[in-house]
């Protein structure tokens, strides 16, 4: 079993039980979450092979015949999808609802993080992806009462 499928076993485990602590009403439980954010995910990076494999032909037609000098295009909706991918897959960020914006390859990271550390890491996950140029964390700390 690959690592990712541990993570999703352990993440589905966690939910399963959480379920049970969680009182009856129309809030969608952890699991919910973690299956909404897990099919999110795969949604986004179907979408993403399909526009990276369409800017590889597009590359080819154009007469690219330097292959070393050459790199794919990668749209924006490809580096969003990515960064959404690299953050649900974070077992501390992928149940957090951070929005990811990308326009000429910078990123923009919004939403809430509880702490610090949460924030940080959501930020190297999207620098990390091919075709961003910048990151722009907007992400606030999450207020604790």
């Amino acid at each position: 079993m690959t690592q990712a499928h541990l993570r999703i076993a352990s993440l589905l485990i966690a939910g399963i039980a959480l379920t049970a602590c969680q009182p009856r009403g129309e809030e969608p439980t952890v699991g919910q979450k973690v299956d909404q954010a897990i099919e999110t995910t795969r949604k986004e990076a179907q979408e993403a092979k399909a526009e990276i494999k369409t800017a590889v032909d597009d590359a080819k037609t154009a007469g690219a015949n330097a292959a070393g000098k050459m790199e794919a295009e990668v749209s924006d909706a490809a580096i969003t999808a990515s960064v959404n991918a690299a953050l649900a897959r974070d077992v501390g960020l992928s149940v957090l609802k951070i929005n990811v914006d990308t326009s000429g390859g910078r990123v923009t990271l919004a939403g809430t993080a509880p702490d610090e550390a949460a924030r940080s890491r959501a930020a190297e996950l999207a620098a990390a992806v091919k075709g961003v140029v910048s990151v722009d964390n907007r992400l606030s700390l999450a207020l604790r009462g």
